[in-house]
């Protein structure tokens, strides 16, 4: 398996600590199975400020402890860029990263209560420039929750969205898990990842919220959640189908 998300670099932001922090987590995701983690520190959150060039030596360094431990694990660059009016440019200007730097696609957070103004024309401008925009946790905001039909546009326009995995097995709530569930029903979502934090409260749970997908749905749309992440850290189209609406009667029933 391959999580597309995670907080796994010592030091840098609300994720690892330290550098035993990060090889626990590490072998925690070994142990589920995963072989590959895009590490997306935050950046511009108002907390965080977490460049480029610190991530890639980051990874580097981990990468090189995982290897000398013997853990079977390869790290991948990435950053879960809070969305911020100069995005475009900053990228233009090789400021950001862009997950696994295939150039391709960018994870985006949006913040936790409401989507900005602009949110809709700047994910369009990041698809003009060829980037496809990575919208991270939209189960989690407030505005989305209210009204998926803010969702639903943004993914008519051509962005993609990612699922937390806590989310999807309930660990953060029912009503986040049946709204989870609907966005996957409704072709709203694309990917799951763990955003793993730690060992403890925020820990790697991708085997349980597959196998919750599976169950909710079946094998079918298991796979194709994890094979869009494997075709994603290449740099590769992934599957997607003709996202639908939320109607307002069924989703008012998760309240």
């Amino acid at each position: 398996m391959i999580d597309i998300h995670s907080h796994i670099l010592p030091g840098i932001d609300d994720g690892a600590k330290t550098i035993d922090d990060s090889l626990a987590m590490a072998r925690q995701a070994y142990d589920q199975g995963i072989t590959k983690i895009v590490a997306s520190p935050h950046h511009r959150n108002g907390t965080f400020v977490n460049e480029k060039a610190i991530i890639l030596k980051e990874v580097e360094l981990l990468n090189e402890r995982l290897q000398q431990e013997g853990i079977g694990i390869e790290i991948l660059p990435g950053q879960e860029n809070r969305i911020y009016g100069e995005l475009v440019e900053d990228i233009k200007g090789d400021d950001l990263l862009t997950v696994n730097e295939t150039g391709n696609y960018i994870l985006i957070e949006f913040p936790s209560s409401h989507l900005p103004r602009y949110a809709n024309k700047l994910l369009f401008d990041l698809q003009v420039n060829g980037i496809i925009p990575i919208i991270v946790h939209p189960e989690r905001n407030r505005e989305i929750m209210e009204n998926p039909d803010k969702l639903y546009k943004l993914i008519q326009e051509g962005a993609l969205s990612q699922l937390t995995g806590s989310s999807v097995t309930g660990k953060m709530g029912k009503k986040i898990q049946k709204f989870s569930m609907d966005l996957i029903y409704h072709n709203l979502a694309h990917f799951v990842a763990s955003d793993a934090h730690n060992i403890t409260n925020r820990p790697f749970d991708l085997g349980d919220s597959f196998e919750a997908v599976e169950r909710e749905f079946d094998i079918s749309t298991r796979y194709m959640l994890q094979e869009n992440a494997e075709d994603m850290i290449r740099g590769k189209m992934v599957s997607k189908e003709l996202p639908e609406v939320i109607k307002k009667k069924k989703f008012l029933g998760i309240f």
